[in-house]
């Protein structure tokens, strides 16, 4: 059998090229049609879901997720991760109100008190990982241990108090939207501007993609992973500091009982994002932690067995990664 001449071959017409979904297009993809069959579901059982009370209940339940997984998004391009961030998020709440002790006079000092609490926690998360050269996984976890001793020696349950006009934060709205929906998205776009315009932000990009052609082309990828990890955790101590807003007072266990440590890297992996690092954002990870603040609410509305919830977010969360993995098998093959 003869061979092919290589001119056939070199002159062959190009292969059509499959149309496909970003995987942020993907993620609002499913949300809508998650919307869609939620609703359809939630009047087949005589309730509304997207009415001004459903709206609501989305946008609130995706403030404090969204808060933590934004910062979350910024660790994961870097290719780190913290594990951290749900201790974090209740003794930030507790440092907030303990520090207020209910007095109008004291709310700037426990916000930025709180926040300084929280940057020192990424600072020892980045400096365990650069300096002592721990894997990610390892520290984040070691630090949230830490947390969960302090926590379990010196609280029994909510301490300390938010004067009442603070908890306006938690409670007020803008039409249906929250006022601290607002701010979550007001981070998310600050997040986003710090990613995709400013050389710190492509420098992340870079020691995720690759840590040792970043710091061969000049980077100092330990002083990106050390900032990369204060953000992260920055925006924990906003989720901590809502949280006593809406709850009135600090609550230990707040941020382990919603479950954001796993949570958040559920949204930044629906996102889009790659564990590994270098790929991922902001944009997509809101549209994650919106699909995980929807199926819950759907789940509430339904009545769903707690532990179907669990099951199906894992489910979710499984083809999310898989489908994005053949995406990229596929786009190496061709």
């Amino acid at each position: 059998m003869s061979a092919v001449p290589k001119q056939v071959v070199r002159n062959a017409p190009p292969r059509p090229r499959r149309f496909a979904l970003t995987p942020t297009a993907t993620v609002y993809a499913a949300l809508v049609a998650l919307l869609v069959v939620g609703s359809a579901l939630v009047a087949l059982d005589g309730g509304v879901l997207l009415d001004q009370d459903g709206v609501l209940t989305i946008l609130t339940r995706g403030t404090a997720l969204g808060l933590v997984a934004v910062g979350q998004t910024v660790v994961v391009v870097t290719g780190s991760l913290d594990l951290s961030v749900a201790y974090l998020v209740g003794l930030c709440s507790l440092v907030a109100a303990e520090t207020m002790a209910g007095s109008g006079t004291m709310v700037v000092p426990g916000v930025l008190l709180a926040l300084a609490v929280a940057a020192l926690v990424g600072l020892v998360n980045g400096l365990v990982i650069t300096v002592l050269k721990v894997n990610a996984f390892i520290a984040t976890l070691g630090v949230a241990l830490v947390l969960r001793g302090y926590l379990e020696h010196n609280y029994t349950g909510p301490a300390g108090s938010v004067p009442r006009s603070f908890q306006h934060l938690g409670y007020d709205r803008v039409g249906p939207v929250p006022v601290a929906a607002l701010l979550t998205a007001l981070i998310a776009a600050a997040a986003w501007w710090h990613l995709r315009r400013t050389r710190a932000g492509y420098h992340m990009y870079a020691v995720g993609g690759d840590v040792e052609v970043a710091r061969l082309s000049g980077v100092r990828t330990g002083r990106v992973i050390v900032t990369a990890h204060v953000l992260c955790s920055v925006a924990a101590g906003l989720a901590g500091v809502f949280l006593a807003a809406r709850l009135g007072s600090g609550a230990p266990y707040v941020g382990t009982d919603a479950g954001y440590d796993l949570e958040s890297v559920a949204a930044v992996v629906l996102g889009g994002a790659a564990l590994a690092g270098g790929r991922g954002g902001v944009v997509g990870t809101i549209g994650g932690v919106l699909v995980l603040a929807t199926l819950d609410t759907v789940f509430d509305d339904l009545a769903v067995d707690p532990f179907f919830k669990d099951v199906v977010r894992g489910v979710v969360l499984v083809v999310a990664v898989a489908l994005y993995a053949r995406r990229q098998v596929t786009r190496r093959s061709t």
